[in-house]
């Protein structure tokens, strides 16, 4: 179609379909946006948006690539925009992103991260964390229990601690808790050991040997990286494998389980469980 053609021209080219292609976004639309470095690997912008729609509610979720380099700088700026009324933070921000918010949810007071942060009435900004409840949420959606179980969690960075807390709620037998940061696996162990205090917690290299639930939270394998998070060539079908990562949506950890008999919980069903609770917290006041 050329840019100089008459409407009527333009009509009759689309036959009878209205000139108006999309009836979900228009000049009142209420923006969110969901901040990642790198970005093309998140799934929340369509299910968010969908929620909004499903909720009657006139707003969408875009995606917004920040390099790390540029966030400090650029987020206010972003914060400063009138029809803007939140922000999903994912890798690697949302640890950092905890500086933007004057108030936090008693998640994310807990983990000192966030990944969701709301204009409120006031102006005020504040922020929480959902990837925690997300994630148990999956696990109950397919009927797999967390209590009593012997556990690993790989990665405890913003995502990993909230899943840490979540699952030291469901009260394990056994956390088994590894980061490359110290300190990070510190105040997880502490946290957990207050929070469930007869889960027995140990601090070491990954390993699967005497496990009922593998978590990675890191992330190794994601997008194009073929790693694993682990030095494992196989697992005993019995374990379950969770993987937080959303693309690809069969990583390389769960692609081995799979092929080991193993029942597996992917990335997409924690954004999925966390979703509902995600569009609550924008939408109330």
């Amino acid at each position: 179609m050329e840019y100089g053609n008459s409407i009527a021209e333009q009509r009759e080219q689309f036959g009878n379909r209205s000139m108006n292609q999309v009836d979900f976004i228009n000049g009142k639309t209420r923006l969110f946006g969901i901040v990642g470095d790198p970005i093309e690997q998140v799934r929340s912008p369509e299910m968010v948006s969908w929620e909004f729609q499903q909720r009657h509610h006139n707003a969408v979720l875009i995606p917004i690539h920040i390099t790390q380099n540029d966030f400090n700088d650029v987020i206010p700026d972003i914060m400063r925009i009138h029809n803007l009324d939140g922000l999903i933070f994912t890798i690697p921000f949302k640890v950092k992103a905890i500086k933007f918010a004057k108030t936090l949810g008693p998640q994310a007071s807990l983990v000192q991260a966030i990944n969701a942060i709301k204009r409120q009435s006031n102006g005020d900004w504040r922020g929480e964390i959902f990837d925690g409840v997300g994630c148990v949420e999956a696990f109950k959606r397919r009927g797999i229990a967390l209590t009593d179980k012997r556990i690993q969690l790989i990665g405890l960075g913003g995502a990993g601690s909230a899943i840490c807390v979540a699952v030291a709620h469901e009260r394990p037998s056994l956390m088994r808790l590894f980061d490359l940061n110290e300190r990070s696996t510190e105040q997880m162990t502490k946290l957990v050991k207050q929070i469930s205090p007869k889960t027995t917690v140990e601090v070491g290299i990954p390993r699967c040997d005497d496990l009922d639930i593998l978590m990675n939270a890191s992330p190794v394998g994601m997008l194009s990286d073929a790693r694993l998070p682990l030095a494992a060539k196989t697992f005993d079908k019995n374990l379950v494998v969770f993987d937080a990562i959303v693309m690809p949506e069969n990583t390389p950890l769960l692609l081995l389980a799979q092929n080991c008999g193993c029942v597996i919980v992917r990335g997409r069903e924690m954004m999925l469980g966390q979703i509902s609770r995600l569009v609550d917290y924008f939408l109330s006041p």
